[in-house]
């Protein structure tokens, strides 16, 4: 039956590219916002008075971050690197400024660092700048190979 059958390595590609495509636009929507409305000044001001360390740095890190990072994701470019960096301000996003609010107030956090993660482990898919750039045409996920006669 179709519902259990393992995946294609296309469907896995493909499946991988609306996943980076996805968190990839909220990740540029949060960006563009620290970057364009709040400026470094803004974004340095709110990372500190929600006691996010070294909001100097922090913040400005973070929005670029998030904009640029999230343009590379959407593209498939750099993408285990984005995805870490990505998963890292999860994390802290989760642990200095959300966790507080209980758990039903970082639901959006913690899906956005599963996306990382799980981007971060299997990198980009075929269909992405990642893939162009060394030239393969699998996708990064591992498909089992078949039992040798």
């Amino acid at each position: 039956m179709f519902l259990f059958r393992s995946s294609s390595p296309r469907q896995l590609s493909l499946g991988l590219a609306a996943l980076r495509i996805t968190a990839g636009t909220v990740f540029i929507a949060h960006g563009y916002a620290k970057l364009f409305t709040f400026g470094f000044a803004g974004v340095t001001g709110m990372f500190g008075h929600m006691g996010v360390p070294f909001p100097g740095v922090t913040g400005p890190l973070i929005a670029v971050l998030e904009f640029f990072g999230g343009i590379a994701l959407v593209i498939g470019f750099l993408t285990r690197l984005a995805a870490l960096g990505f998963a890292l301000d999860m994390i802290g996003a989760i642990l200095f400024v959300k966790l507080k609010g209980g758990f039903s107030g970082y639901e959006m956090e913690r899906l956005l660092l599963g996306s990382s993660v799980t981007l971060a482990l299997t990198g980009a898919g075929q269909f992405s700048v990642d893939a162009l750039l060394v030239g393969r045409h699998k996708p990064s996920v591992a498909t089992p190979t078949p039992p040798s006669r």
